[in-house]
């Protein structure tokens, strides 16, 4: 039998449950929604979990496709499936915890006895520590971007080859290889030896069909090349940037973008303008690097020294 919190299944069955993480302000227990299917045949374990953010929904709607396709009689090994991390902020539909107004993906590898982002922290980390594997899935929150695969244990993490390896067999087609900041899931799942990566798929609040396809076929991929699934694979070149340019507006007004998500830019290229509401343009800022354009604000609306978009650096292909 394998079980995670009230979820138990036998080899070749499937449950769900939940897993207790704490109580809300009225007394009663929260809980986050799981699943254990567990493969008929021995093999690997994986753990996935969504929402860290409480507005990122678009990993809840890969595991919401993911878990149907699966049959315990074809899997070998075991999927341990958190569908919603941040309950508090899932609730609320907000990005962070609202009870301690924490990033949850900050937290890792958390607290039995601290704060409720802490316990919620504590409680998914021990999951995750029993896996030969870990997705945690995200989007881009409030603005647009491409679809990407993180790699943050950085390059000098004796597990770098391979998360970037389970990146690559993810193909999304972006990777970004840069070290995370402390309190990810990312960072400290490679500590403890287990290949780890951070899909962010897509961005903007909301609800993202394309961004769910390209992450459903990226679990489905990671299941068939790692032995849970039958089959194989072709891996495909990935583009991959190690560094980020941001820009912010020199002037206020209104943002009109030259470029699209994911074109590659060269220095001097224009990213984008800024007019006034008449449409007299007011600044034009341009490249300061070769990379791809990553990722950018999602209202036309800025002030004076306001972020509008980041440009993926350092890139190559492996």
């Amino acid at each position: 039998m394998t079980t995670l919190g009230t979820a138990d299944a036998a080899p070749g069955e499937i449950d769900v449950g939940r897993l207790p993480v704490g109580e809300a302000r009225d007394g009663s227990e929260v809980s986050l929604p799981v699943c254990v299917i567990n493969g008929a045949a021995e093999g690997k374990t994986l753990y996935m979990q969504a929402v860290s953010d409480g507005d990122e929904l678009n990993g809840l709607g890969v595991v919401q496709r993911v878990v149907p396709r699966i049959d315990p009689a074809e899997l070998s090994g075991t999927l341990l499936v958190v569908g919603i991390v941040n309950w508090y902020g899932f609730q609320a539909a907000k990005h962070r915890n609202p009870i301690d107004d924490t990033k949850m993906n900050r937290t890792y590898p958390g607290d039995a006895n601290g704060t409720a982002s802490e316990r919620i922290a504590a409680a998914t980390f021990s999951a995750a520590r029993r896996a030969d594997l870990v997705l945690d899935l995200h989007q881009g929150s409030t603005s647009r971007m491409i679809n990407e695969a993180r790699v943050r244990c950085g390059p000098r993490h004796r597990l770098h080859s391979e998360c970037l390896e389970l990146a690559k067999v993810f193909g999304t087609g972006h990777v970004l290889d840069q070290k995370g900041p402390d309190g990810q899931l990312a960072r400290a799942a490679p500590d403890e030896g287990i290949p780890t990566i951070d899909p962010e798929l897509g961005g903007c609040v909301g609800w993202d069909e394309e961004s769910i396809r390209i992450g459903t076929r990226g679990v489905m991929n990671v299941l068939t090349h790692y032995g849970f699934l039958d089959g194989e694979i072709e891996l495909q070149p990935q583009t991959r940037a190690s560094g980020f340019s941001q820009y912010g507006s020199p002037a206020g007004g209104l943002v009109s973008f030259k470029v699209e998500l994911g074109d590659e830019v060269a220095r001097g290229d224009t990213l984008f303008e800024v007019t006034d509401p008449f449409g007299n343009v007011k600044t034009t800022v341009t490249a300061d690097t070769r990379g791809v354009f990553w990722r950018a604000r999602r209202l036309p609306q800025v002030a004076s020294g306001e972020y509008v978009c980041s440009v993926g650096t350092d890139i190559d292909e492996y």
